[in-house]
């Protein structure tokens, strides 16, 4: 099944999130070649692709587990949590419709 990975940053993330990031993209790309990952990515903090010093207030990620409990275990061992970028994540089913 589909879970969804909602995650808020605390403020001022950037430097941490770019300290982390390597690994934390390590783990998306081993979903990704398992064929779990439908989509991934941050949220900016300003409404830009590109929002430079603003950094990101968040993420989503949407990818096949096969339980809640092991959606959960896979988002509490990201590293973002362990580097204090992540105030609260929230992992929960998810229904695709589109496309």
């Amino acid at each position: 099944m589909l879970y969804a990975i909602i995650a808020t940053d605390v403020a001022d993330s950037l430097e941490k999130r770019l300290a982390a990031r390597p690994a934390h993209i390590e783990r998306l790309l081993q979903l990704k070649e398992q064929g779990r990952v439908v989509l991934a990515g941050p949220h900016p903090a300003i409404d830009s692709n590109d929002p430079g010093a603003a950094g990101f207030s968040g993420s989503l990620i949407v990818a096949e587990f096969d339980s809640l409990s092991a959606a959960q275990a896979w988002a509490d061992a990201d590293p973002y949590i362990a580097a204090g970028v992540y105030a609260n994540v929230i992992v929960k089913p998810f229904k695709q419709v589109l496309p």
